[in-house]
């Protein structure tokens, strides 16, 4: 069972009125999207994924509450493109950026270092490279690079080395063979702070569906996007996400250095944006969903 995170928060910050006209970058499931219909009776959501199966799942949700929607089918790096096709500028901007429980739990799609399945990782099940393919063919300094950065892994080199020197041998092919192999790869006394395959699975789904690069791009054209008064809600769940939307929230929200001592800030040197919220889940909702412990909302409003 997909449980939504920040939901509630979320869906408040979006300060929605009847008429709002929003977009969920990621629909995943529905949780938040069909939240956001229940409030938007005369207005519109465009609701962005590119998975089949999560698709057909909230499709049976939305029509649940009712039908002034459109699903687009795709990666939300085309928000921008798909957007201005249809309406010019939107009053709200949702990003959940967390995998979305049913695809952790389904162990054919590969993400969960607890169920045996082959190495998939693909949001988009449609696109070549996936979690097999930078195992198995990636460099011994890419992995390397790939586990230190994106997964912030301390034991990169070493479980890089490890699985060069297995796939030597044979291709590694599932789940629970790679995280096999990371275990045996790291101190014991590492082993017992939680799993070891954590990182190195997260770094490998973010370089198999480029999500990092995406991410920064998409929320820069979100920007564009947005009414004066509108919101962008970004709900992360690691450092580096968080990292990319601070920067970019807070280069939009202030005045440039140079400009800062001016008695009087010329009227295009004012920043359009301000900065609304920054929060973490409390901890009745950590208790309830161990999953929503890394995540944290940043909000921002066009001025």
């Amino acid at each position: 069972m997909h449980e939504s995170v920040l939901l509630t928060e979320s869906i408040n910050y979006l300060n929605l009125n009847d008429k709002s006209i929003i977009v969920d970058c990621t629909l995943g499931y529905g949780g938040h999207s069909s939240h956001i219909l229940k409030q938007i009776p005369n207005g519109y959501l465009y609701a962005f994924d590119q998975d089949k199966e999560a698709i057909k799942e909230a499709e049976k949700k939305l029509k649940a509450v009712r039908d002034n929607y459109e699903i687009i089918n795709t990666n939300f790096v085309n928000l921008k493109e798909e957007i201005t096709k249809r309406v010019d500028k939107v009053d709200g901007i949702l990003f959940d950026l967390g995998v979305s429980s049913p695809q952790l739990d389904e162990a054919e799609r590969g993400f969960s270092f607890h169920k045996d399945g082959l190495l998939d990782m693909r949001m988009n099940q449609d696109q070549e490279l996936s979690a097999y393919d930078v195992v198995n063919t990636y460099s011994l300094e890419e992995l390397t690079k790939i586990f230190k950065v994106y997964g912030e892994e301390k034991y990169a080199s070493s479980i890089a080395k490890g699985i060069v020197k297995t796939r030597e041998n044979n291709p590694i092919k599932t789940t629970l063979e790679l995280a096999e192999i990371i275990k045996e790869n790291v101190p014991e006394k590492y082993r017992r702070q939680g799993h070891p395959a954590r990182k190195v699975f997260q770094a490998i789904r973010i370089e198999v569906n480029d999500e990092l690069n995406v991410f920064e791009k998409t929320l820069k054209d979100a920007l564009d996007l947005i009414n004066v008064g509108g919101r962008i809600c970004v709900i992360t769940f690691h450092s580096l996400e968080d990292r990319i939307c601070k920067h970019v929230f807070n280069e939009v929200s202030s005045i440039p250095k140079e400009l800062q001592n001016l008695p009087i800030i010329p009227d295009e040197y004012k920043p359009k944006f301000k900065v609304i919220a920054n929060i973490k889940p409390k901890a009745e909702e950590i208790e309830k969903n161990n999953r929503s412990r890394s995540a944290r909302l940043r909000v921002i409003e066009r001025s």
